[in-house]
């Protein structure tokens, strides 16, 4: 009886890299890390790191597109099933943080690579694009929401979102920071 073997799609290669990159930036930071210890963690060769990116920086920049398409996709699905701001807010408190990709669960890791982007200028349109798309996604739950109430916000919806953002980073640098008074739900 003959044995098939099948290869692992380019998407369950990179989601693999994606996995082991997160890890080893935990581990060794970013700037410590090298594309062989990432290939290794994922139990790839280097050959299969550059098959899939050219550098550890397009894998960075990948995986913050990745988390933000998939971030914005979860919140948009609950929000669809959740018009008002009550309902939402308790949906996304009990939302299984486990189906999160490895840049949502980590603040660490968060924090690692939003400061490995925005050290070097040219890095930092591929930051600015993803921070819009995720204001954007905060303007409208904050719009459609207040919209669905019946009620009018007091705050323009776009600086709302920005606050709310900016909480957001605060409230995972201050998990980091002292995690017994800062639930790991609270971002």
């Amino acid at each position: 009886m003959s044995r098939v073997r099948t290869r692992p799609t380019r998407d369950d290669t990179r989601e693999k890299l994606f996995e082991a990159a997160a890890r080893v930036f935990e581990e060794q930071g970013i700037g410590g890390a090298s594309i062989e210890a990432i290939a290794a963690a994922a139990g790839f060769t280097r050959g299969a790191f550059y098959s899939n990116f050219k550098s550890k920086d397009e894998l960075i920049i990948a995986m913050l597109e990745d988390h933000v398409e998939q971030s914005i996709g979860r919140i948009r699905d609950l929000l669809d099933k959740h018009r008002n701001l009550a309902d939402f807010i308790d949906a996304l408190k009990t939302m299984d943080r486990s189906q999160q990709d490895p840049l949502g669960r980590s603040p660490l890791l968060h924090m690692e690579m939003i400061l490995f982007v925005a050290r070097a200028e040219k890095r930092r349109p591929e930051l600015a694009k993803r921070l819009r798309a995720r204001k954007k996604l905060v303007t409208d739950i904050i719009e459609t929401t207040a919209r669905n109430s019946g009620r009018t916000t007091i705050l323009d919806p776009g600086w709302a979102g920005a606050l709310v953002l900016a909480l957001e980073d605060g409230f995972r640098l201050h998990r980091l920071i002292d995690p017994e008074t800062t639930p790991s739900g609270s971002f």
